[in-house]
């Protein structure tokens, strides 16, 4: 799969998948005692917590992380060590006291250092390549990565929560984690480009960064509001885990698919046009579910919308690696992480906390995806036509069609 790459690469690529598989495994480790095993109103306000809980890492590792990464930007490796590590020893934690009050926190503590090993992957990635040509199948390949691992972890987790229970499941987590920390550090030692001394600055993305990062957080909400209403749509129908678990399955695929898909779609486009297609297929998915909605139509909506989320996130990873110098990228990554994250979350808990019909759900979900298109591309297109009238008297017009610039 990384032929082709350096060394530095495919040790990342490692590290990635063993996060990956570990959270993977937590996950299923969870699933019974937040969701599944509690009564339809139990288990809305389980996941409602779960949620809002999701959103505490960004805020305790945000403000810290991008000034850490700012001032010491060769530390990328150890802290994804540490990371892995940590998540091991919490995961043997978990095990111990899966039944206790104390589950919560742990849960809270395992995302925060999950979050820390995700925006250093990220950061570090432009500095294993061999140039910004190679961003989005970096990114891509890294996520092949993971899902092939995920995927491989899954079966062996569901194996074992099936045999035994969730505490030998966050066992196998914690051996994962340790895989990954072991991964993590063999990567080569990284430095930030030149000799120069780093001297920490807030430098905020340019106007093409927070545009995509808009456009990409709103296929984030969609894909929150999308998996819990098809999750209690299943739920209340009494259906099994089984029909969930192929519903996780199929956004995983489309994710997968996602990661050769954009590779190929970046030869011939740049980033924004990623994001956009994103965004039309989730549309394009929802107004159909919504007509003939069953497992078949759940399964190809969750395909969809896996795909739209990698389309778009591959294709914003690539613009901010691009456009922004390894000392700024740690806290811009933090803040996109964090934008992504909220509105994940506000889209998830909409169907939660009120019960929506399915249909008007998934309808105003194609609806919503379609205006946000609208506004996204109005919003890259009218600043480069207002330019192009500027300029227009003196000197000729480029030849290059605007929607070329997309």
């Amino acid at each position: 799969m990384f032929q082709g790459r350096g060394t530095g690469f495919r040790r990342l690529a490692e590290t990635h998948a063993g996060s990956v598989a570990g959270d993977t495994v937590v996950a299923i480790a969870l699933a019974g005692t937040l969701f599944f095993s509690v009564p339809s109103a139990d288990a809305r306000s389980n996941v409602a917590l779960y949620l809002l809980i999701t959103l505490a890492p960004f805020a305790v590792i945000g403000p810290f992380l991008g000034r850490f990464f700012e001032r010491f930007p060769a530390a990328y490796r150890g802290g994804m060590v540490v990371s892995a590590a940590l998540r091991a020893v919490v995961a043997v934690v978990m095990a111990i006291w899966i039944d206790s009050i104390f589950l919560f926190p742990l849960a809270f503590l395992l995302l925060v250092l999950g979050r820390f090993h995700g925006i250093a992957k990220s950061s570090v990635l432009p500095v294993v390549l061999e140039g910004p040509s190679e961003l989005i199948a970096g990114n891509a390949n890294l996520a092949r990565a993971g899902v092939v691992a995920s995927g491989a972890a899954a079966v062996v987790a569901g194996l074992t929560q099936w045999a035994v229970g969730s505490w030998l499941t966050l066992v196998v987590a914690a051996v994962v984690f340790l895989y990954s920390a072991a991964a993590a550090r063999n990567l080569p030692r990284l430095e930030p480009e030149g000799d120069e001394e780093v001297v920490p600055t807030k430098m905020a993305p340019p106007r093409s960064v927070r545009l995509a990062r808009f456009a990409t957080a709103a296929v984030r909400f969609l894909n929150g509001f999308l998996l819990l209403l098809v999750a209690f749509a299943f739920k209340n129908t009494d259906a099994a885990v089984a029909d969930f678990s192929a519903l996780l399955a199929a956004g995983g695929l489309g994710y997968f698919a996602a990661a050769f898909v954009t590779p190929v779609l970046d030869r011939y486009m740049s980033e924004e046009p990623m994001v956009v297609a994103g965004l039309a297929v989730e549309a394009g998915a929802a107004f159909i579910a919504a007509q003939v909605f069953g497992l078949p139509a759940a399964a190809a909506l969750a395909f969809a919308a896996g795909f739209a989320w990698g389309t778009a996130k591959f294709g914003f990873d690539g613009l901010l690696q691009a456009n922004m110098p390894i000392h700024a990228r740690g806290r811009a990554f933090t803040n996109s992480e964090t934008f992504f994250q909220i509105a994940w979350v506000i889209g998830a808990l909409i169907p939660v906390v009120p019960v929506v019909p399915i249909e008007l759900g998934l309808s105003l979900a194609g609806i919503a995806a379609l205006v946000i298109q609208v506004v996204y591309v109005s919003a890259v297109i009218v600043p480069v036509a207002h330019e192009h009238r500027v300029v227009a008297d003196a000197e000729p017009p480029p030849t290059r069609d605007v929607m070329d610039l997309l």
